[in-house]
């Protein structure tokens, strides 16, 4: 409903119409004002008020008339009648309520009954006007909930095949449209982390099978944690192996430094399960190796089974430095410490031969993170 409410007053009777304007005009309505029923009945469907006051007993159309012609239209909004007659006969007052009328006063007419009916009839004016936003908008909620459910089913199928490679808050992002779909094949620059157990395959040849399963389980339980905290993307746990690589499927700015300070953390946990594994007779420590470089990354694989995958120069990289690392050493190349900015302290280990390789490539053990 408006503010202020429009009040339409019909009456053939110029006095009856400048009295009844003045009342509801000193309680601040906006008012129309029609001399007979044909001209009210054109102003109702013209300027379609909230509310008017028909005389029953106009020239042409009277009021019952205009009533009934306003109620049986569909394309109009609700509108309240207040009758007004002259007569105090109850046939009157019962042949207005069956043309659609909501109230009558009869004349003379009171100031406090006028008032007192008005807002009544403007109150449930806003009342129906509520119920009938109300219901459009759950109409509209009710013919859009199909095509809804059907999205968010599928963002959920999706989040659920992107929780398998990446992180939750990763996964929620790529749903949500804050990175494009990685699943797309694209290629980009990363950061490349590989990591190995020293020691696994003689463990695994000597140990108990429920003893292996024990301790890969600590060993990616911890190291899952740390590619989480550190916003890292997981291609593979390959038994002790894994790799996990920066910058993809959403760019950041510091790729090789979250991979070393990852890297760094791994080898400091590693150690402190090290020590607990020596006093169950296991001998193992990890090596890492981080590359930096351009890849082609991805799904690969086939239906029901599909595996996210960065593939180039870089991977390979990474993965030969790795096996070159001694327990407890992480080796890097060097356009991974040109990233750094003296974040940490190396080791310089000279150019060395890696399969795969033409050229020795110059390598570099990170011992600190500086402070």
């Amino acid at each position: 409903m408006r503010t202020p409410p429009r009040i339409l007053v019909a009456d053939d009777n110029p006095l009856n119409v400048d009295i009844l304007r003045t009342r509801l005009a000193a309680q601040g309505y906006e008012i129309l004002t029609a001399s007979n029923g044909d001209a009210a009945l054109a102003l109702a469907c013209e300027r379609q008020p909230d509310l008017l006051l028909l005389d029953i007993m106009m020239p042409g159309l009277d009021g019952l008339e205009v009533c009934r012609r306003l109620k049986a239209d569909p394309t109009l909004p609700f509108m309240p009648v207040i009758l007004v007659t002259a007569k105090a006969d109850s046939r009157d007052v019962v042949a207005g309520l069956d043309a659609g009328a909501d109230e009558y006063l009869t004349k003379p007419v009171d100031q406090a009954a006028l008032v007192s009916r008005v807002k009544s009839m403007l109150r449930i004016k806003a009342l129906h006007d509520t119920v009938e936003e109300q219901a459009a908008v759950l109409g509209e909620w009710n013919r859009t909930l199909e095509s809804r459910v059907r999205v968010q089913v599928e963002q959920l199928e999706r989040l659920g095949r992107l929780k398998r490679f990446f992180s939750p808050h990763l996964a929620d992002a790529i749903v949500q449209g804050g990175a494009e779909d990685p699943l797309r094949t694209h290629r980009r620059e990363v950061t490349v982390v590989f990591a190995d157990l020293r020691g696994f395959t003689a463990f695994a040849e000597t140990a108990e099978p429920e003893e292996v399963m024990a301790v890969l389980r600590e060993y990616h339980g911890e190291m899952g944690r740390l590619i989480l905290a550190h916003e890292g993307t997981l291609e593979r746990f390959t038994g002790d192996g894994l790799m996990v690589f920066f910058n993809d499927p959403i760019p950041v700015p510091d790729a090789p430094e979250r991979a070393v300070r990852m890297a760094v953390a791994m080898r400091d946990r590693v150690a402190e399960l090290a020590a607990k594994w020596r006093r169950e007779g296991y001998e193992l420590d990890l090596g890492l190796g981080i590359a930096r470089g351009y890849a082609t990354l991805g799904a690969i694989g086939f239906e029901g089974r599909w595996d996210y995958a960065a593939l180039g120069t870089v991977t390979n990289l990474a993965a030969r430095l790795c096996g070159e690392a001694r327990p407890g050493q992480v080796l890097v190349a060097h356009r991974v410490l040109a990233a750094l900015d003296e974040l940490v302290d190396v080791e310089p280990l000279g150019e060395v031969a890696l399969r795969g390789f033409l050229r020795p490539v110059a390598v570099f053990n990170v011992q600190r993170l500086r402070r």
